[in-house]
């Protein structure tokens, strides 16, 4: 009786729970709304950027703002052409660079991006800052973020189910159904809903580049340095939150033309 409560439940959160994001079209699990985010996301952003140094007035720099400013020119020209020009009414741009020797970037939900020092000499040119800035820009526009915040909690919901669950088993029998739990979840549940997620961020990424005037051809050659610099993938995809390196770089390939033809549709930023 017990267990069929908590499975309806869980059913009901999945259904109530989802949403439509306008970009991708697809229903996402998704508890927090852009309202209850972006308040959080500007804070952190504020206080990230008081606690490193922010690099301004060299070259680098202004290759990033004008890398952010095409791909933000390229996210409003196709939420425009998809009748979705009010989906970016609430983002409050910024494009820094940071000194950090750390090869990464990243944006946070409502438009706020870094760029670490340490991912240029990869990058190289503008082409490879726009594949790295117009994948990170997607991950913010597919609301990844929130996503990932509702499948964590999702994942404590479930977590606090089995334990009312098993809560009339032994402590012994207890510990060996939360450890299966915890394995279960992370691989079955969080890991490939990360993958999920680099890998939609890489199409729509291309297809922002594209957008922005760039050769989105020129994303293999950034992800082949990029597998380069860090000899492959060392930890197997079923167990990584990233695709391995040869299964993007196969995927870019095939999204590729979609991205140009896209483009063609929308029209380029000039």
């Amino acid at each position: 009786m017990k267990k069929h409560l908590i499975s309806g439940i869980f059913a009901a959160v999945l259904v109530c729970s989802c949403a439509t994001n306008p970009i991708t079209g697809k229903q996402n699990l998704n508890f927090v709304s852009n309202s209850e985010l972006f308040p959080s996301s500007f804070q952190q952003y504020s206080q990230f950027l008081t606690e490193n140094k922010v690099i301004t007035g060299t070259a680098d720099a202004k290759r990033v703002e004008t890398v952010g400013f095409k791909i933000k020119a390229a996210a409003e020209k196709y939420l425009t052409y998809l009748g979705q020009s009010q989906y970016l009414k609430d983002y409050r741009w910024e494009y820094k660079l940071v000194d950090n020797k750390e090869v990464n970037a990243w944006c946070l939900p409502g438009g706020k991006i870094v760029v670490y020092s340490g991912i240029l000499p990869i990058t190289q040119n503008e082409s490879g800052l726009a594949t790295v800035m117009g994948h990170e820009v997607s991950h913010a526009l597919a609301n990844h973020g929130a996503q990932r915040m509702s499948a964590a909690q999702l994942q404590q919901i479930g977590g606090a189910a089995l334990g009312a669950a098993t809560s009339g088993k032994s402590e012994a029998t207890q510990q060996i159904f939360a450890q299966a739990y915890g394995i279960g979840s992370e691989v079955g549940v969080m890991l490939p809903f990360s993958r999920s997620n680099e890998s939609e961020a890489d199409k729509i990424g291309l297809t922002l580049m594209a957008i922005a005037g760039y050769n989105p051809d020129d994303a293999v050659a950034f992800w082949t340095r990029m597998s380069a610099k860090s000899g492959g993938s060392g930890t197997p995809e079923f167990m990584s939150t990233h695709p391995s390196d040869a299964t993007r770089i196969a995927n870019i390939k095939a999204l590729i033309p979609e991205a140009k033809a896209i483009a063609l549709k929308v029209g380029t930023i000039k």
